[in-house]
């Protein structure tokens, strides 16, 4: 029965090339190890696969957080931008309201204000305030008729010209 005898061979020493010694410097990590009459093979320096495996699997856990951040980051520019828009809408409401110079009656009234590829809702409420030649206008955008989200609110007060 061969001995289990271990000796430590430097790769040179394999033949056709020149011997080095492992004690002398050489690359300790990277040597042949022979037991007996059994094969042999190289113990080098490198990661292992389930290093890699890891290193891997957290490459993934963190790309997977950047889209994640970069979808959130899309929706609320989309969002911002419903909620500029529905700004805008509002406040050509008032506009139209003040260019007119016509003086609008207590009550509510719903009317479409598109912008864009927005179809906005818009609610206006006129309140008849102290003194009979002003009234509050309030301009609510909705998204759609049947919500409840108010994407934004202007409200100002408008005089009687014909009156003052």
């Amino acid at each position: 029965m061969p001995s289990a005898r271990l000796e430590a061979w430097s790769v040179a020493e394999r033949p056709g090339h020149v011997r080095t010694d492992v004690s002398s410097g050489a690359d300790p990590f990277v040597r042949l190890v022979r037991c007996g009459r059994q094969s042999v093979h190289a113990v080098s320096p490198g990661f292992t696969l389930i290093e890699v495996l890891i290193a891997l699997a957290i490459v993934a856990v963190a790309l997977g957080a950047v889209l994640r951040a970069i979808g959130a980051l899309a929706s609320d520019t989309d969002s911002a931008r419903a909620r500029l828009l529905a700004l805008w809408s509002a406040d050509n409401a008032l506009s139209a309201l003040r260019i007119s110079s016509a003086w609008p009656p207590v009550g509510n009234s719903t009317f479409a204000c598109p912008q864009g590829r927005y179809r906005f809702v818009c609610r206006q409420a006129v309140t008849a305030l102290g003194s009979p030649l002003v009234r509050q206008v309030s301009v609510t955008v909705l998204p759609s008729a049947g919500s409840r989200t108010v994407l934004a609110e202007v409200v100002t007060v408008v005089q009687d010209e014909a009156r003052h």
